[in-house]
């Protein structure tokens, strides 16, 4: 059974705290195992990842057949329903238009002592996205990680993608083509993060990684961060909805399932003022339960990690989330932009009943890779400034030198740095000279 809590009740902030604290991730011991591949793809490039490929995926490659051809890309293509490719290019489409507007201005001006300051935005050389195989294979993410990649200006985008038995869902292929994507690679896990990272005499290295995985990728990306950038480490898929009694509680309950239905330890919880609009949506919930092709997986989550919380009121409802953080925020309630108003920490809100989490996964616009484990306290979801550096810019004049330079020799000499004061006073004596 779901969690039930009442914020009236004595025991309701150790429930919280417990809820808050519950470990979803029940992930083997695998960092040794990933250091041992990326050790190994490091020394020997293509033969280690063709040999990880063949154990893991049971698909033989050679260093020609690590990509997909322009034939198969072609053919794979092919293979998309219309009704399916228009759909695709539609995410496409709103997805590219959403990031387009999240663009950063470069900047430049004087400052009254005649310092030339600012900033420019370039973007990185080459990124690499991670695509999960076999039945984890959604084309959406595909979209929602290269789009911002491209729109940012990343001249060299690659994927890669396992293939089990070399299987591949066309639509992945068909969304890297629409997102512009370079090259798609036919291998994961591990040895796909370690050469994204290192290279090998057939996969070029990249400068950033990004997409999701399973435990083995999210291993191997904290692993070679620092090495590359990442975007990431995600957690198991979570959605909290607020609700009053005006809401359909079968529309609730849909959205609740939405993200359970994800994977085992997916979180689904609902906050309402209202104790027995709570009940009707748990009464809706197990009924549509019962009809889900996906049923053992979602109720496994339901009934593991799912909860139901009674406030107070909206007000506290909108506390609770701010401390839960969640990585999927639906507001369904009379006003939710004055509900919104009052969140801090989300990766991603919904606004009014009208608005499903599952539109934010599709065709919404706003990206969909979100911060979960309660990291929205502070960090936010993928965007186009995460295929961005910025870099500053400083120009002195020789009045600004004059004006400010005293206070950095000065500065320098607090800090015992010699050189850094002399390399200022070099100058100064030039201009006073």
């Amino acid at each position: 059974m779901p969690h039930f809590l009442d914020t009236g009740a004595p025991d309701f902030e150790t429930a919280f705290t417990a809820l808050l604290g519950m470990k979803r991730e029940d992930a083997p011991e695998v960092d040794e195992a990933v250091a041992a591949i990326i050790a190994d793809v490091r020394a020997r490039g293509d033969a280690a990842v063709i040999e990880h490929t063949a154990r893991f995926d049971r698909l033989e490659l050679t260093p020609e057949t690590l990509a997909l051809s322009p034939e198969e890309i072609e053919a794979e293509c092919a293979r998309v329903a219309p009704e399916d490719a228009q759909a695709l290019s539609l995410a496409a489409q709103r997805i590219r238009a959403y990031h387009v507007r999240q663009m950063p201005q470069d900047a430049q001006w004087t400052d009254p002592d005649g310092a030339s300051l600012g900033w420019r935005w370039t973007p990185v050389s080459a990124a690499g996205l991670y695509v999960p195989g076999g039945l984890a294979s959604y084309p959406s993410s595909v979209l929602m990680n290269a789009i911002p990649a491209k729109v940012a200006g990343v001249e060299r985008l690659v994927i890669a993608c396992p293939t089990p038995g070399g299987a591949i869902n066309p639509l992945v292929v068909l969304a890297a083509r629409l997102a512009g994507v370079d090259r798609i690679w036919r291998v994961g896990g591990a040895q796909a993060i370690a050469a994204l990272a290192y290279g090998t005499q057939t996969i070029a290295a990249v400068d950033k990684i990004t997409g999701p995985g399973n435990a083995y990728v999210a291993a191997a990306k904290r692993r070679v961060f620092g090495r590359v950038g990442i975007d990431m480490i995600a957690g198991p898929s979570e959605i909290l909805v607020i609700a009053d009694d005006a809401s359909d509680p079968d529309w609730i309950a849909l959205d609740m399932l939405s993200q359970a239905e994800h994977d085992e330890s997916a979180q689904a919880i609902l906050v309402t003022p209202d104790a027995a609009f709570g009940r009707r949506v748990v009464a809706a919930l197990e009924a549509r339960l019962a009809t889900l092709s996906r049923r053992e997986i979602a109720g496994a989550s339901w009934r593991d990690y799912g909860a139901v919380i009674v406030t107070r009121d909206l007000d506290e409802a909108a506390a609770l989330s701010n401390r839960i953080a969640p990585e999927h925020l639906e507001l369904c309630v009379e006003d939710p932009e004055a509900l919104a108003a009052k969140i801090t920490h989300a990766g991603a809100i919904f606004l009014g009943q009208w608005t499903p989490e599952a539109i934010g996964d599709y065709v919404g616009g706003p990206n969909h890779v979100l911060p979960t484990a309660r990291s929205a306290r502070f960090s936010s979801g993928l965007s186009v400034l995460d295929f961005l550096k910025r870099t500053t810019l400083a120009r002195m004049t020789p009045e600004a030198l004059r004006a400010i330079g005293p206070a950095a020799e000065r500065l320098a000499a607090s800090e015992s740095l010699e050189a850094h004061g002399l390399s200022v006073r070099a100058r100064l004596e030039k201009l006073n000279g």
